[in-house]
């Protein structure tokens, strides 16, 4: 079995700006350290192809009185 990298979408992102999007939750069967707190979806795509593992995007919860998002 392959690792797997878990990822978000940070929470703070205004649209159309060019600041990295993505933050890493988690890291399973991997033996990788970060050290970054931001990521941009090329970079964690080939953080993921280097060391094998898979890319698991984490959906939102929607928080108590958000719709959540489909």
């Amino acid at each position: 079995m392959s690792g797997q990298i878990f990822y978000r979408e940070r929470q703070k992102v205004k649209d159309g700006s060019k600041t990295p999007r993505f933050r890493i939750a988690a890291v399973a069967g991997v033996d990788l350290k970060v050290y970054a707190d931001h990521f941009r979806l090329g970079e964690l795509k080939q953080l993921a192809d280097a060391t094998g593992a898979d890319l698991v995007e984490l959906k939102g919860g929607g928080g108590k009185n958000k719709p959540d998002k489909a």
